[in-house]
């Protein structure tokens, strides 16, 4: 398998070699959606929380006698029961983090990538000829790539279109250390820059 070789022009300057098992395989949807599933939930902060009838501010005095009243027994205002009282099994801070075997993680990556590739979303380039940090420069680079909505992935820090694309609401920049099937799932577009397609393959 090969995947052509584009400048900035958009023009064919090359091919690279694909790996057989890593964009050869069926994509496994079921994997993917376990995968971005553990993601999401790693993300959450957890820091929701409620007051219990122990916590909540107020007298513990009782409102009126327990009986002769003709209205139902009742103790602090903090009950439940109560407006502005206590909550019952509310949400409590916790961490919502989890994760999933090595070979898995590795399984959902390689079905993500091949998805890309099966879907005509995956591109390799050797270069946006970027000579400055100029996100108008970078933005026309990716319209003539269609590519406006992508996720681009570098071999190491590359401050030219780190900062470049910054200012660009659809286009992250990321390392190929920090890919993730989230990621690639949210961009219509793949772009590898460089070699850094060779080095995904390397470590799948």
């Amino acid at each position: 398998m090969q995947a052509p070789v584009l400048n900035a022009a958009n023009e064919e300057v090359g091919t690279r070699e694909l790996k057989e098992d890593v964009f050869g395989i069926d994509v496994n949807e079921a994997l993917l959606w376990e995968m971005v599933r553990m993601q999401e939930a790693r993300r959450r902060q957890g820091t929701h929380k409620v007051k219990t009838r122990g916590e909540v501010s107020g007298s513990g005095k009782k409102l009126w006698r327990q009986k002769g009243t003709g209205r139902a027994r009742v103790g602090t205002r903090k009950s439940p029961v109560w407006r502005g009282g206590g909550i019952v099994f509310g949400p409590t801070p916790r961490n919502y983090y989890y994760s999933m075997p090595k070979k898995k993680r590795r399984a959902a990556l390689r079905s993500a990538l091949a998805g890309k590739l099966r879907d005509g979303e995956l591109l390799v380039v050797d270069s946006f000829g970027l000579t400055e940090i100029k996100t108008k420069a970078l933005a026309s680079v990716l319209e003539k790539l269609s590519a406006q909505n992508a996720l681009i992935v570098t071999t190491g820090a590359d401050e030219l279109i780190d900062l470049s694309a910054r200012n660009i609401p659809t286009v992250k920049v990321i390392r190929c250390e920090g890919l993730n099937v989230y990621d690639i799932l949210r961009y219509d577009k793949l772009v590898f820059v460089g070699d850094a397609l060779d080095k995904i393959q390397g470590g799948l």
